[in-house]
């Protein structure tokens, strides 16, 4: 199935980050084989973003950014040891070709670097005159199976008789296979925490509002007194209507839950409220400002100092730290309990080194050591030595090895080893889980008390270091 590389992305560099690229396209180099058709595959990436200027100059028509594609890619595969690389590219070559008629521009990387030899086939969204640009259809992943298939078996190759069907399992398209783990869309959180500020009994509408800005939602007033609500997280906002929201989420139907005309929702089960905004350092614009920047920055910084104040206002609020000396005393306990935690994190990773450096010098000091017997039994042979010369010096670095770190205490059994071993890993990997969380808390902290002495302007410069510490 083929799916489109956005605006913006370099193919070359993501085939670079994959393999190194060859030097010559049509020869076999780091691993991948590539041709081209009407373009190079080094500089495809510029080719393919001129042609799109081209397209727009030609026929005056423009995609918007975020639904414009840049190229298509496809994905085929091939029977391991069926096919040569220099046949798959073939192929893939053939593939490519008939795909897009010979119409708009392709190349073709064959990669060996898996069990499997497979093709990578990148084409051009816009034709070679210009004058068109390729449109994915319903059904497009068929056609290109079929258009593979037959290609496939002209080379005597072999194809998969009976794929399997989305109906019959195994297969989930995105939404499924996110389950629950699918971020909500901002439509949905919006009528959670409409549904939960309606619970709450609002005075009127201006209480209603005033609590969905409490709530982290950013309420914006256009041109005839519409409003529009916007999460955090999202570039778009959602117009307060029932045919953005739903039925029922509308203003009339809201106003009427106020005035008690209309029964209150139920609140859907789980986190009604959206995360707040993300705590970050406010800005300070004077020094900025000193360093050349111009009044459209310092408007953009002035908005987003006071979101960020909003935020750590919020963030107060909801751990309940009303008073500036509970502030400072619960972070001061917090950078102390993430820097606690880091220090038992690196003494537990230290032992667990030291166990696996162990447990690797016992298992070669077994193995060598019959080695070393047959040495001894021959009276030390200078013969024997030249024979046996590299296990005997395995044999006495895995020796060394264990004297440095035992220390002159006793070995060990195997068997203690690894379940000390086991122990560790598991006392690691909680501990990592902790210190995440603890960082996590520190710097959320850290962050609204440095915005908070900004605002009251207690430090200068005490921010920057809390935030460094």
């Amino acid at each position: 199935m083929s799916h489109h590389i956005s605006k913006g992305e370099t193919i070359a560099q993501s085939l670079k980050d994959r393999l190194d690229y060859g030097k010559d396209p049509d020869k076999t180099q780091g691993g991948e084989l590539i041709s081209s058709y009407e373009c190079d595959y080094m500089t495809a990436d510029a080719e393919f973003l001129l042609s799109k200027a081209k397209y727009k100059a030609a026929t005056g028509r423009e995609q918007r950014r975020e639904s414009d594609v840049l190229c298509y890619q496809i994905r085929q595969s091939f029977k391991p040891g069926e096919i040569t690389p220099e046949e798959a590219n073939k192929v893939g070559y053939e593939t490519a070709m008939s795909w897009t008629k010979g119409k708009y521009a392709f190349f073709v990387a064959t990669h060996t670097d898996r069990q499997h030899i497979h093709n990578h086939i990148y084409y051009n969204a816009v034709s070679l005159d210009y004058s068109r640009k390729y449109r994915n259809f319903l059904g497009s992943s068929f056609a290109l199976r079929r258009l593979s298939d037959r290609v496939c078996l002209e080379h005597d190759l072999s194809v998969i008789q009976n794929p399997k069907l989305h109906s019959q399992g195994q297969y989930l398209h995105y939404g499924q296979w996110l389950g629950g783990d699918r971020r909500p869309s901002q439509k949905e959180q919006l009528r959670a925490v409409i549904d939960a500020i309606l619970t709450e009994r609002p005075a009127d509408l201006p209480s209603f509002l005033a609590a969905l800005e409490a709530s982290g939602v950013q309420v914006l007033h256009g041109r005839g007194g519409v409003l529009s609500f916007q999460l955090p997280g999202f570039t778009r906002p959602a117009r307060w209507r029932s045919s953005t929201l739903g039925d029922g989420y509308g203003p009339e139907a809201v106003q009427a839950v106020i005035d008690g005309t209309a029964p209150v929702r139920t609140p859907a089960t789980g986190s009604a409220r959206p995360a707040p905004r993300r705590l970050n350092l406010i800005i300070d614009i004077q020094q900025r400002m000193a360093q050349g920047k111009g009044p459209g920055y310092e408007r953009w910084a002035k908005i987003y100092n006071l979101k960020q104040m909003a935020a750590a206002l919020q963030f107060l609020r909801e751990y309940g730290l009303t008073d500036y000396d509970e502030l400072a005393a619960k972070t001061d306990a917090a950078v102390d309990q993430d820097h606690a935690l880091a220090g038992e994190l690196r003494a537990v990773q230290e032992e667990l080194t030291h166990t696996a450096a162990l447990m690797g010098a016992v298992v070669q000091y077994a193995k060598t050591r019959p080695v070393f017997d047959g040495y001894k039994a021959a009276k030390y042979s200078k013969k024997y030595l030249a024979q046996h010369e590299a296990e005997l010096a395995d044999y006495r670095e895995a020796k060394a090895t264990m004297n440095d770190l035992l220390d002159g205490a006793k070995l060990p059994k195997m068997d203690v080893l690894k379940q000390k071993r086991r122990e560790l890993t598991e006392r690691k990997k909680a501990l990592t889980a902790q210190y995440r969380a603890a960082q996590k808390e520190m710097r959320k902290l850290v962050t609204a008390k440095g915005n908070i002495d900004h605002l009251i302007n207690l430090t200068g410069g005490r921010a920057d270091k809390e935030q460094t510490r």
